[in-house]
């Protein structure tokens, strides 16, 4: 037994020594795309899921807090990443040898065609540890287990994104939420102001001091204003389904209060000079994790092109009906099998393009993915800035128009002033008012995207 032992050290050994080299190309993470650097590794930002603390609304902090613990869509990321892990341990541990522990009974009769085995009855005990290797001579294992990891560090990347994604959306339904309750109540308080001017023209028509063409004009516009408000109610219906998705629960049921506001910035967002906001991207890391799956795929089937050694051995007891486990039951074997498919080098090699042309699919959805993601962060800033720019400006006409309305009212009530420049005037206030509750929710939702397109990475001043 301990000779067994000492070759079988020895074989074990020498496979090893056999085993340490690799086919296939080892992988390198791209250090640049064209002239962007690339040398960062992938990591989540801290700031990610705290982001929007920095507004100091409460009722989107709970609904983001909330989104992340309820949400389905993440639940089954965080699923995925566990199987991929699972699928990677499962593909490292073929690199050790297999066995099983049996134990096993057979009785026969007329074992044999001899007449002398006629009605004899033999039985028979076995047990023993059964063992196999497949012994990685060329890498193929390795390569096997470096793109099980790459797929599992993958999905681990992908439920990231699915964070800032989900956060994304909740702020998103938020901001629609929101806004369509301002407009709302942008459009119950130009209804009120407009029915307080139409009582003013219908008493000075009663007195002979207004026209029935100025009260069919006003009655245009209230009627307009009137029309729009079930459009805004759907709005709030529908960013009230949508967040109500997110969170996993049934429509009607969020308590969100009445009092419409949006979060914003005071000041515009910035960057942090020399900082490689590329490192946040998952999207560009999922994408980089790929081409290394990828390119150790090639290894996997380059492997084929030689031989592969496998070993199967049995170690135990082989008795008789007494069932007797001693030195002259023990029993041993050992059975190398040396395999190659010689015969079919053109299927290997073509499966070796095969995984070639996946690799430099995935080199190109990798290097398209930076560019998209630089001009996608780009724009992002920029669009965020100049719809603060244009919100500013809409404040100050929003401003101008509720002015121009009080002093067109007071000239209209005192009989100087004609009742188209107050219509005119009202109708201006009506629209830059509405305008200012669109541009507030553009505004926000840019700012979402910044953080999107930054992986929640920049910081807010």
């Amino acid at each position: 037994m301990r000779k067994l032992l000492n070759h079988s050290a020895l074989a074990l050994i020498v496979a090893a020594s056999l085993s340490a080299c690799a086919v296939g190309p080892d992988y390198h993470t791209p250090a640049r795309v064209a002239d962007i650097s690339f040398s960062s590794p992938y990591q989540q930002a801290q700031q990610a899921q705290s982001w929007w603390q920095a507004f100091d609304d409460a009722v989107l902090n709970q609904l983001i807090s909330r989104a992340l613990q309820e949400n389905r869509t993440l639940a089954q990321a965080r699923a995925n990443v566990d199987r991929a892990y699972a699928v990677f341990r499962d593909a490292n541990n073929d690199l050790l040898p297999k066995g099983t522990l049996d134990a096993g009974y057979q009785a026969s009769e007329n074992g044999t065609v001899s007449p002398l085995d006629d009605g004899v009855i033999s039985r028979g005990y076995s047990g023993g540890a059964n063992l196999s290797w497949d012994i990685d001579l060329f890498g193929k294992i390795r390569r096997a287990t470096e793109a099980a990891e790459a797929n599992a560090q993958q999905a681990d990347i992908l439920w990231h994104d699915a964070q800032v994604q989900l956060i994304s959306q909740v702020a998103t339904s938020y901001g629609e939420y929101r806004g369509a309750q301002l407009r709302l109540v942008v459009a119950e308080q130009n209804l009120q102001n407009l029915t307080q001017s139409r009582d003013i023209v219908l008493a000075r028509l009663e007195a002979g001091m207004a026209s029935e063409l100025e009260l069919a004009q006003i009655d245009v516009q209230l009627h307009q204003v009137q029309a729009a408000v079930p459009g805004y109610r759907v709005a709030l219906l529908t960013a009230d389904a949508t967040l109500s998705a997110l969170l996993a629960q049934r429509p009607g049921t969020l308590k969100l209060g009445a009092v419409p506001h949006l979060p914003e910035l005071k000041q515009p967002v910035a960057v942090v000079a020399g900082e490689n906001y590329l490192r946040y991207r998952a999207d560009v890391a999922s994408s980089e994790r790929l081409l290394a799956a990828r390119t150790a795929q090639i290894g996997v089937a380059t492997a084929d092109l030689y031989p592969n050694l496998s070993v199967r051995g049995f170690l135990g007891f082989i008795s008789g009906p007494g069932l007797t486990l001693s030195g002259d039951t023990q029993s041993w074997s050992v059975a190398p099998t040396l395999s190659w498919q010689a015969a079919d080098l053109g299927s290997v090699k073509a499966r070796i393009r095969q995984a070639e042309a996946s690799s430099q699919m995935a080199l190109a959805q990798f290097e398209q993915q930076v560019f998209n993601a630089i001009n996608e962060m780009q724009l992002s800033l920029q669009s965020y800035n100049l719809s603060r720019e244009q919100q500013l400006s809409t404040e100050l006409q929003w401003q101008a128009s509720n002015k121009a309305v009080q002093i067109a009212r007071q000239r209209y009530n005192a009989g100087s002033g004609e009742f188209l420049d107050l219509l005119d005037a009202e109708r201006e206030l009506l629209r830059s008012r509405d305008q200012l509750a669109q541009l507030q929710q553009q505004s926000f939702t840019r700012l979402v995207g910044i953080y999107r397109s930054f992986g929640g990475g920049i910081q807010l001043i």
